[in-house]
């Protein structure tokens, strides 16, 4: 199985054959290196023979190699200099870069050209946007994917003592005005007072008083913030990659608009996992007690996760990732990466009419 490998150290990576070699940075100088904040990566690809490349990067510290059969995404956590070649090289072998910045917010990824392309699923995949019922109805199940899967959570709260009697019959009484939206706008309306509800639910799900109501993106106001941002975003670039490995086009989505910059079909599909993944991670995190205010950042109103708790809490996803359950349909064990892979190839049965699309609900 492949596997997401994550970078927080300075070095290099350097491109030798069909392989990837991490060789770590030597300590910097005051004078002609970057700052603490400012820690480069220095990407080279080197396509020169065993003995030019021994007189032009000597072995002079220990390298970790990355077979490229073996790389499922990468994720870097500082600043990176690259060059067009290596870009190249990860096309080639079909691995998506995803970059975030020195506060872990997410930036952006390389998104090599789609392995698997087809004209008829992309043009079925915009009438289906461009009809308006269709988008809406396909909208719903996003939408109602996800509300279910946070009910759900509340659930298992509810049955280890935590009282949630208060809000489940506000959120039932929410999910059943879903179906009778008539556009995308309603939906994001019950959507968001959906989640209003149950962030007000995690004042009594996390052991430690937290003071938290309102979520706030940019920048996160407070520790709780944090850890949504950061969870959610690595739950959006687990999407993206599994979207790549289809026919769907990730620019086309149906309840976020398609816009500059984002991979949108991802936001939508992201919607249905974050519960399972990012709201359960900060739950068990912050209750054992494995993260705490140690690791995080505050400036003025900004609050970020730092290197430490970004180290924590990314062990901890990729765990989940790995984690295996008994599928109800398939009646096989399947990783929760591929739940994602699943969702994905549900959505293009229903965009192409041969099965009607039923989002993912935790029944566990």
């Amino acid at each position: 199985m492949k596997r997401n490998y994550y970078i927080f150290s300075s070095g290099k990576l350097i491109r030798r054959q069909n392989t990837l070699y991490f060789e770590p940075g030597e300590a910097s100088e005051p004078e002609d290196t970057p700052t603490s904040e400012e820690t480069e990566i220095e990407i080279e690809d080197n396509s020169v023979s065993d003995q030019e490349d021994e007189i032009q990067e000597p072995k002079k510290l220990p390298r970790k190699p990355l077979p490229v059969e073996d790389i499922e995404a990468l994720y870097c956590f500082s600043e990176l200099r690259f060059n067009t070649k290596f870009l190249n090289f990860l096309s080639q072998s079909n691995i998506i870069l995803h970059l975030f910045n020195y506060y872990g917010y997410y930036t952006g990824s390389f998104y090599p050209r789609e392995p698997f392309v087809s004209g008829n699923l992309l043009i079925k995949q915009v009438n289906a946007y461009t009809d308006s019922a269709n988008r809406v109805d396909i909208a719903q199940r996003f939408v109602a994917g996800a509300a279910q899967n946070i009910r759900m959570n509340l659930k298992y709260y509810d049955n280890r003592g935590k009282d949630m009697s208060p809000f489940l019959p506000k959120i039932d009484e929410l999910i059943k005005k879903i179906k009778d939206t008539s556009d995308v706008q309603e939906l994001m309306g019950i959507e968001g007072n959906i989640r209003s509800i149950y962030y007000v639910t995690w004042n009594l799900i996390i052991d430690e008083p937290i003071d938290f109501s309102k979520r706030i993106k940019r920048p996160p106001s407070n520790p709780i913030n944090a850890l949504i941002s950061f969870g959610n975003s690595l739950v959006y670039t687990s999407v993206l990659s599994e979207i790549y490995k289809t026919q769907l086009n990730p620019l086309i989505s149906f309840l976020h608009e398609p816009g500059e910059r984002r991979f949108s079909l991802a936001l939508d599909l992201a919607e249905i996992f974050k519960p399972l993944l990012a709201d359960r991670i900060i739950f068990s995190l912050l209750n054992k007690k494995k993260l705490q205010d140690k690791h995080f950042d505050k400036e003025l109103n900004n609050c970020y996760l730092n290197e430490t708790g970004r180290k924590i809490y990314l062990r901890e996803f990729d765990e989940k990732l790995k984690t295996t359950i008994k599928h109800r349909d398939l009646k096989k064990s399947v990783s929760y990466r591929h739940l994602m892979r699943l969702e994905c190839y549900k959505l293009v049965k229903h965009i192409l009419g041969e099965k009607k699309y039923e989002p993912f609900k935790i029944w566990w």
